[in-house]
């Protein structure tokens, strides 16, 4: 009985810690969908208020303290990376994506908001980090890691115009990190899973967030713009490949810490 009620605290305390840790995606998608379901601002655009309704929550968590100085260093790494790479992918050579509605606060085909977008990741990323205190066993050097990530980096561009290696670094993460532990402290003992499964879990959650996303026309892939439709499960890879990126760029600023430290 008692193992059953170590259970269900632990259950409990684990899926308020993650609600904290998802603060700032659940504020955004929450928006999204609102601002799709009811939007009363006609002299304000609703991606430029989506975008100002992103920047006032991120004031309010740091005057609250609910978010480190450290953890929103993080957002504005990730919202400057994810910036360059919309340019890209929604220039009108690439046209991976578009973005339907109106906006005055962007640049290019690219809305401003787009970036927190990819922020709420790493914001994630950071902020359960703390919440969890993780810790690693065999975890690759940090030079190998950085490496592995600015190949995904770069394939995110090239595939458009040379032969895609998605798969072959997919390869290869896996090869370095197949007997990587990650340990997460939801109360007082550390409980553990393969490295390679929390991300994929990370990355499973974001496709369905995406799901919910293209339905509120956030953005719209190609095979959308008749009617949505169902995103691609290929896309899981990306989010994949994404995900081991964000992770790489939030150890520049976390400290890796070893289950025996």
């Amino acid at each position: 009985m008692e193992k059953v009620k170590r259970f269900v605290w632990e259950f409990w305390l684990f899926g308020l810690k993650q609600a904290y840790a998802c603060l700032f995606g659940g504020f955004l998608l929450g928006v999204i969908i609102v601002t799709k379901v009811w939007y009363p601002f006609e002299s304000l655009h609703r991606y430029d208020f989506i975008f100002l309704s992103a920047v006032v929550f991120q004031l309010f968590l740091l005057a609250t303290k609910l978010e480190t100085l450290r953890e929103s260093l993080v957002i504005v790494i990730f919202h400057i990376v994810a910036t360059l790479m919309e340019l890209f992918k929604t220039s009108d050579a690439i046209g991976s994506w578009t973005y339907p509605e109106d906006y005055v606060l962007g640049i290019g085909n690219v809305p401003l908001f787009t970036g927190f977008m990819y922020s709420a990741v790493g914001s994630y990323i950071a902020r359960i980090w703390r919440i969890f205190d993780f810790r690693f066993d065999y975890y690759p050097r940090f030079g190998i890691t950085l490496i592995l990530a600015l190949l995904v980096s770069a394939n995110f561009f090239t595939h458009h115009f040379i032969v895609d290696f998605r798969w072959i670094i997919l390869a290869l993460i896996v090869g370095c990190f197949y007997k990587s532990n990650i340990y997460f402290r939801v109360d007082k003992q550390y409980r553990t899973m393969p490295l390679l499964l929390g991300w994929f879990l990370v990355a499973l959650f974001i496709w369905f967030a995406e799901n919910i996303s293209t339905y509120a026309s956030v953005w719209v892939y190609p095979n959308q713009q008749q009617g949505w439709q169902l995103v691609s499960f290929s896309k899981l890879i990306a989010w994949y490949l994404l995900m081991y990126v964000s992770f790489v760029l939030v150890t520049c600023v976390n400290t890796i810490r070893k289950i025996s430290d």
